[in-house]
């Protein structure tokens, strides 16, 4: 089955076929997730993984009003024109059961996902955002993005960013037929992976990327909290050259953390206890 992708018509209706939820009240807090890598395996086998995001999106659901997912959802993506990879369905499903029951939901791309080009918009009415963005929410700002390509260094990504986003070399790639796409996809996917075999290694917050990125942005510009992924370790850090907290959501690989946002601040959660501890200066 690793090869198979599933097939949808252009104007699919999920709705014919999943459960609908449609008439439940939605909360009111908004929720960050970020860093799924479904099709990886880690603490956990990827399908197990799978089932633990499902349980969570289920048990948040009653209270929040809208969801992001900032990033790296799938550790390979890639949509064809009416094909998409059949290993996430119960996780698209799930979103599709969100969506109906009035939750808002939104998606950044990563830099394993950064294929995404009308799946989630046109058959889920979802938006995904390639770029980051800020947002107003309980009279906060804030900047949100997966964070890949932020911050000094990483020029090797970086042009490697470019490529992937350059239109013929999308166009090229969409050649290739599905069932070989998927395993070259999940080749390169496996190389990095043993590149950075280990899990993420903290040493200091001076030398985050995404830090030195947070204490640059725009000093005159109000922001409370950046929030990002990527990084795969959880963290809270107070600015020191700027006014605003860093925050970065950790993972579902070894964390399985998430952001929460009330009208009593940002706060990092957990939803499945590994022993982590968050990184902060506060």
């Amino acid at each position: 089955m690793d090869g198979f992708y599933f097939f949808i018509p252009f104007r699919f209706n999920f709705g014919a076929y999943l459960y609908s939820a449609k008439g439940t009240m939605a909360g009111q807090n908004i929720y960050f997730f970020s860093d799924f890598h479904l099709g990886r395996p880690a603490l956990h086998s990827s399908d197990d993984r799978q089932q633990l995001i499902i349980e969570c999106l289920d048990r948040i659901k009653d209270d929040a009003s809208k969801i992001y997912f900032v990033g790296d959802l799938f550790d390979y993506w890639y949509e064809y024109k009416h094909a998409i990879p059949i290993h996430f369905t119960p996780f698209i499903a799930t979103l599709y059961s969100l969506k109906n029951a009035g939750i808002e939901i939104e998606i950044f791309t990563g830099n394993h996902d950064l294929w995404m080009f009308g799946f989630f918009q046109n058959h889920l009415g979802i938006p995904v955002h390639k770029d980051p963005i800020e947002i107003t929410a309980f009279g906060k700002t804030l900047f949100v993005g997966h964070g890949d390509g932020l911050g000094p260094g990483d020029y090797g990504y970086k042009f490697i960013k470019k490529i992937f986003r350059n239109s013929v070399c999308q166009w090229l790639f969409s050649r290739v037929h599905p069932n070989a796409a998927i395993g070259i996809m999940k080749f390169f996917s496996n190389q990095s992976r043993k590149v950075n075999e280990n899990k993420p290694v903290f040493i200091d917050f001076k030398d985050e990327w995404l830090v030195q990125f947070c204490e640059s942005y725009h000093p005159n510009d109000q922001v409370d909290y950046f929030v990002f992924g990527h990084r795969h370790l959880p963290m809270k850090y107070k600015l020191e050259s700027r006014s605003g907290i860093y925050f970065n959501l950790g993972d579902s690989l070894y964390h399985y953390t998430y952001g929460i946002l009330t009208d009593e601040g940002f706060s990092l959660e957990q939803y499945y206890d590994t022993g982590t501890s968050i990184k902060t200066n506060i």
